[in-house]
């Protein structure tokens, strides 16, 4: 069935229909379609412009064809053009003329437009929950690594001495600002459609705020040009999915280094890892590279809804039926690298010894070494040359600064005594990193705590 046959004369052909028709993907949407449904119903009988009795039989119908739906006793017709139709189509054959006035004061544009924001309200609702339960792992094991030592990088070399809990941190930090965005997404989307029509209302008195209530939306959108051909919370969405797989991915990167054989640090749990076909003492971090691999499928994704959106004239036009197979797309790929990727990280074991190791190898406590000369009144500059000089001998010995013997120190500057060695534990340069943000100890578990706190 077409809604619109009675203007064509000739039948749709196969080919054409099969092109036009978006029920393979759009009938995920079954629910916020009939949801939608039963409340136009239930506002065309408040509204007097159907009978009550009439309305009240199209909502039973309904609510019938939901339940059988969601039992599997109906199965969705893939010959049927949309849901919108199936649905529609099914109604009236279940009970008769009253479901020809369901579509009474609506078209199909504000319907899609009303059942994408249905659903997509509570995919941002589902996938925020993702991202909070990912942030409290997070959290769990930064609190529990809080004085593990590590060295931090820039440009992939060794920098500065941090702690592992202060790293996974940033994590947080970028994932809170994930929820943020999802959240102001969500706001913005928090408009109802529905009563804009085709694209100039209607003529009928119609009361949109009765929908607006009954489907749970904060207000109604205020011009029905825009309110049928807006996609910009199908394009915000997944803007901030793509920023949150930017997350996923930098974090698999480094996940995937950390269980190297070159750094070591973490070992990923058996059930989270893979093997070779031919080398037998292979484990391969799968699923941190698939995720890593599928950030590029999100970005994709958000590039198509740009692509689609930027050269159409107001208001709808069929090219933005392919809003959904890309916005569809992004939303399960992050949901299910969530789902993978939270309890990889959850059962992952940490190795502090390697971390500690590595820390000691790369001359991260010469700033350490420039700002005890500072505070015993060398200017900075010279002091920085001295270290420099320092790190050099080290090198020519094969041995770290916190080895050095302290006649070598002096051979660079004669300030040096004994205390430097102090200053220079990696242990201590981390614990006066105090300065809010920092990695000292008590400053990650203060933070750790705070995480949790927001996400509680």
């Amino acid at each position: 069935m077409q809604l619109w046959k009675g203007r064509f004369k000739k039948e749709l052909s196969k080919t054409t229909n099969d092109f036009n028709s978006s029920i393979s993907f759009d009938s995920r949407m079954y629910r916020e379609d009939i949801e939608g449904s039963i409340a136009h119903a239930t506002m065309l009988g408040e509204c007097g412009i159907i009978k009550k009795s009439e309305a009240e039989h199209i909502v039973e119908g309904l609510r019938g064809i939901l339940a059988d739906i969601d039992s599997g006793a109906l199965n969705f017709d893939m010959e049927a053009e949309d849901i919108h139709t199936f649905i529609e189509g099914e109604l009236t054959k279940r009970i008769g003329d009253d479901g020809k006035r369901l579509h009474t004061s609506r078209s199909r544009n504000d319907q899609v437009a009303l059942d994408n924001k249905l659903y997509l309200k509570k995919q941002v609702v589902y996938i925020r929950g993702q991202v909070e339960e990912l942030i409290g792992v997070i959290a769990d094991k930064a609190d529990q690594y809080a004085d593990t030592v590590m060295p931090g990088y820039t440009h992939l070399q060794r920098a500065q001495p941090i702690t592992f809990g202060h790293h996974l941190l940033a994590y947080a930090e970028m994932l809170l600002r994930d929820i943020s965005r999802l959240d102001d997404c969500l706001k913005r989307m928090d408009e109802m459609p529905l009563g804009s029509c085709a694209l100039a209302g209607t003529t009928y008195p119609i009361d949109r705020t009765i929908t607006q209530k009954l489907l749970g939306f904060d207000r109604i959108t205020n011009n029905s040009l825009d309110g049928v051909s807006d996609r910009d919370y199908c394009i915000e969405f997944a803007s901030v999915l793509s920023i949150i797989m930017v997350h996923l991915s930098r974090f698999s990167e480094e996940i995937i280094m950390w269980c190297s054989w070159e750094f070591k640090f973490i070992e990923l749990d058996d059930a989270f890892s893979t093997g070779s076909s031919i080398m037998p003492q292979k484990k391969n971090p799968d699923i941190a590279e698939l995720v890593r691999g599928k950030s590029g499928r999100v970005f994709g994704d958000t590039m198509t809804l740009l692509t689609v959106m930027k050269g159409i004239a107001l208001a709808y036009n069929k090219d933005m039926q392919e809003d959904k197979e890309a916005i569809f797309d992004a939303v399960d790929t992050v949901k299910m690298c969530l789902t993978a990727f939270t309890p990889m990280l959850d059962t992952m074991r940490v190795i502090p010894e390697n971390m500690r190791k590595a820390a000691a190898g790369g001359f991260i406590n010469a700033t350490d070494v420039a700002d005890w000369l500072t505070k015993n009144g060398v200017p900075f500059r010279d002091a920085y040359k001295a270290t420099g000089e320092l790190v050099a001998r080290c090198i020519e010995l094969g041995t770290d600064l916190e080895s050095l013997p302290l006649d070598e120190y002096k051979k660079v500057c004669d300030v040096f005594t004994d205390d430097v060695y102090n200053a220079i534990s990696l242990e201590y340069c981390v614990s006066q990193r105090t300065a809010f943000g920092g990695p000292a100890p008590e400053n990650v578990k203060a933070q750790a705590k705070r995480v949790k706190d927001i996400i509680d």
